[in-house]
């Protein structure tokens, strides 16, 4: 028994050592990105954004992972971890007009690498629980930066932070009332929904918009969003929600 449990805990640390050597090779990912990238990560400051969210999410995925090699899907999701790390520290830095153009450049190519993450999933068979939520938390991650970014750099308030903030509004209430955390049907709305959000903000980031076109672009993504929460919180409640005497 005693050599079973050596051999569970020798596994184990093995297992954690493949984890963080794949996360090692993320931050080294992320500092041959940012050193690409001088007119975007300029200052330590930047530098301690980039690194101090990707050492977050790096965090959390050793203590939700259940250990090993991550898998080619679950290494697109850190490649864009290490994207979205850029992009947090791109949203409160004073850019050139070249490091706002790397900027959304960095934010385009996470928001393209979205979809790749689940076909190489589905591709190679590897699917899990971890690596669906792991890649949606990134999307809202994503979507609140580039919200924040429109707060800031453009004339729109700060109601479009509501936009960023729905996810996490709606993960709160789950822990009030426990249907709305019931797995939802796949959906090719909420995906739409998702990836018009993000490419919505980036166009009212862009230089060439307006104030009223960035505007109209945050107001839309809200809109859908709404609609869209609305008809799963519908959806939910007719399920699993109380039952109505």
């Amino acid at each position: 028994m005693t050599i079973y449990r050596k051999a569970q805990r020798t596994g184990s640390y093995t297992a954690a050592l493949f984890t963080l050597s794949e996360i090692s090779l993320g931050a080294l990912m992320l500092v041959v990105l940012g050193a690409s990238l001088p007119q975007l990560l300029s200052s330590l400051l930047a530098w301690g954004l980039a690194f101090g969210l990707y050492t977050l999410i790096a965090g959390l995925v050793m203590a939700f992972w259940s250990g090993g090699p991550l898998g080619w899907a679950n290494r697109v999701t850190l490649l864009r971890a290490v994207l979205v790390a850029i992009v947090a520290a791109g949203v409160w830095m004073p850019l050139s007009p070249l490091g706002h153009w790397q900027w959304l450049g960095v934010a385009l190519i996470a928001l393209l690498l979205d979809g790749v993450d689940g076909w190489v999933a589905r591709r190679t068979g590897s699917q899990t629980a971890f690596g669906a939520r792991f890649d949606m938390e990134l999307d809202a991650l994503l979507i609140l930066l580039l919200c924040v970014g429109v707060m800031l750099k453009t004339p729109t308030g700060p109601w479009v932070l509501l936009i960023g903030a729905m996810r996490y509004a709606f993960v709160a209430a789950g822990t009030r009332y426990p249907w709305l955390q019931e797995a939802l049907y796949d959906s090719l709305r909420r995906k739409a929904v998702c990836v018009w959000q993000i490419a919505a903000l980036l166009l009212a980031l862009t230089p060439w918009a307006s104030g009223l076109a960035a505007l109209l672009l945050a107001l839309s993504a809200l809109v859908v969003l709404v609609y869209s929460f609305g008809v799963d919180t519908l959806w939910l409640y007719r399920q699993y929600g109380p039952r109505r005497r």
